[in-house]
C-alpha cells in the first residue's frame, strides 16, 4: 500500500506542524512560523538548522517484509543518515553523503511482527512522500509530550548518525513524544521562546550554555528562564542540563565550571526546575568526542543512557 501524506502523518513523530510542497513531498517543522521568521532575521546558521529533520521519525508495528519511500534533501549540514531500527536493532543505514539529493530508499524487513523506527537525518532537511509498505501498520504509542531545547549537541551533531544522537538514545529508553528544538550554535536566547498554538508540553528539557560560557553577565540565562516560565507557567516540570565537559578549551575549563554553577543557581530558583550536572554525563576523554566538543557515537550512547538513568533517578 502507498500512504497518502495524511496517512503518513499518523506514523510521523517529532513534528509541530506539516506542509505539503508543490511537488507532493511532506515537510515537517518543529518550530512555528513565527519562530522560523525570528531565526531568519537573527542569524543565518540558526535559520538553516531550524527546519532540519532533527529527531523526526516514522514509528510503527507491522508484519511487513519490505518498505520504501521517496525522499528529497533540500539542505545539508553534515554527513548524516537515514536509519532503520527493527526491535531496537539497527538494520539499515543510508548516509546522506552517499546518496543523491532526490531518490528512493528501500529496505527489507525480517519476517514476523516487529517494532520499526525510521530516523530521518538530524543535521539535514529531508522531505518524504509515497511511503510504501506491504502490510498494515499500527502507529507507535508514545509517552509524555516533551519539548527539548538545546544547541548543536541536542540537534544531533557529533555522532553523524541520526539514531545515535544522545536524544535518540535517551528517548529509546524514555519513549517521550518529543519536539526537538535544538539548533547548532544556539544559546540562551529568550527571543525564540514563543507560545506555539495548540501545543502544550508535559515536560521541558533545556540543554544550553556551551556556546556562551564566556559571557560577562548571566542576564541572558536569567531572561531565558523568566520567559520560559512566563509562557508555560510554574507547574510544567523543567529539566536543566548544564553544559558538558569541553576538551577543546582546556585552559578555560575553570570559566566553564563557574558558568555551570551560575546556571544552577539561576535555574534552581524555580520550584518546577530540576537540574542535572552535564559534567557527569560524558567521560572527560577525547575518545568520547568528535572534536573535543560534540560527543561522537560512543559519547552519545553513554550520554543518552546516563541521562535516562538520571531522569528516572530524580523522578523528572
Amino acid at each position: 500500500m502507498i500512504f497518502t501524506n495524511e496517512e503518513l502523518k499518523k506514523i510521523y513523530y517529532g513534528a509541530y506542524e506539516f506542509e505539503e510542497t508543490d511537488d507532493g513531498y511532506l515537510q515537517a517543522f518543529q518550530y512555528s512560523k513565527k519562530q522560523i521568521k525570528y531565526f531568519k532575521g537573527a542569524f543565518e546558521m540558526w535559520y538553516e538548522r531550524c527546519t532540519a529533520s532533527t529527531a523526526k521519525t516514522l514509528e510503527f508495528t507491522t508484519s511487513a517484509t519490505k518498505l520504501s519511500f521517496d525522499y528529497k534533501i533540500i539542505w545539508k549540514g553534515s554527513p548524516d543518515s537515514f536509519e532503520l531500527l527493527v526491535d531496537g536493532f539497527v538494520t539499515g543505514i543510508k548516509y546522506v553523503k552517499d546518496i543523491m539529493d532526490v531518490g528512493t530508499i528501500e529496505w527489507e524487513l525480517p519476517e514476523g511482527e516487529k517494532n520499526v523506527v525510521i530516523y530521518l537525518p538530524a543535521d539535514a532537511t529531508a522531505l518524504i512522500k509515497n511511503f510504501t509498505i506491504d502490510a498494515d501498520v499500527v502507529p507507535a504509542v508514545k509517552g509524555k509530550k516533551v519539548l527539548w531545547l538545546g544547541d548543536s549537541i541536542t540537534q544531533g551533531y557529533g555522532p553523524l548518525r541520526s539514531s545515535n544522537t544522545y536524544v535518540s538514545v535517551a528517548n529509546r529508553i524514555l519513549n517521550y513524544n518529543i519536539l526537538n528544538q535544538g539548533i547548532g550554535g544556539y544559546i540562551y536566547d529568550k527571543n525564540s521562546l514563543m507560545k506555539m498554538d495548540g501545543y502544550t508540553p508535559d515536560k521541558i528539557i533545556v540543554a544550553l550554555g556551551t556556546n556562551q560560557y564566556g559571557d560577562k553577565t548571566m542576564t541572558k540565562v536569567k531572561k531565558y528562564y523568566e520567559t520560559l516560565t512566563s509562557i508555560y507557567g510554574n507547574e510544567i516540570p523543567i529539566l536543566c542540563i548544564t553544559p558538558l565537559w569541553r576538551g577543546d578549551h582546556i585552559d578555560e575549563l575553570p570559566k566553564l565550571y563557574s558558568f555551570c554553577e551560575k546556571v544552577r543557581d539561576i535555574a534552581g530558583q524555580y520550584k518546577n526546575v530540576k537540574i542535572i550536572d552535564g559534567m557527569k554525563m560524558v567521560p572527560h576523554f577525547p575518545e568520547y568526542f568528535l572534536d573535543n566538543l560534540h560527543p561522537n557515537c560512543l559519547g552519545c550512547e553513554v550520554y543518552g543512557r546516563n541521562l535516562a538513568a538520571e531522569i528516572e533517578r530524580i523522578g523528572f
